[in-house]
């Protein structure tokens, strides 16, 4: 894993849900999706993605609010920060007013803060806490 620089690159549907199978630590790829896009080195190697689909609590699903159902990295750094960015530009650009996604317990929340998104509320504390987390 280089230092290289990454950029992003277009990724379609099925090569996404690939990445994921491939190098997410514990969740299958999502069901479905609106869009995905993903991160590659200077050599064109993919090195990360998100994916971006309708909200899954049936309440957030109001038509203008999409939520990051799923990043993957082989562990390039700062590819999740920039996926999250771009995934935000990327909902605002098709008319989406919110962009959500949720960390679980125990992960830090770096790459979504690096990017800028801000959480609305206090983490629980009991084991099954899940924090919401909102673009910009």
């Amino acid at each position: 894993m280089s230092g290289s620089r990454l950029h992003l690159v277009p990724v379609r549907s099925r090569e996404a849900k690939d990445f994921v199978r491939t190098w997410h630590r514990h969740h299958a790829p999502p069901a479905g999706q609106i869009f995905a896009v993903g991160t590659a080195d200077e050599e064109g190697t993919l090195r990360a993605v998100v994916i971006v689909g309708r909200p899954v609590a049936r309440h957030l699903d109001d038509g203008t609010t999409l939520e990051v159902t799923r990043t993957a990295s082989d562990g390039a750094r700062n590819a999740n920060s920039l996926l999250y960015g771009a995934a935000w530009r990327a909902a605002k650009a098709l008319g989406y007013r919110r962009l959500i996604t949720y960390t679980q317990d125990g992960e830090s929340g770096a790459s979504l803060r690096g990017a800028g998104w801000q959480t609305p509320c206090r983490p629980r504390t009991d084991r099954t806490a899940r924090l919401l987390w909102e673009a910009p």
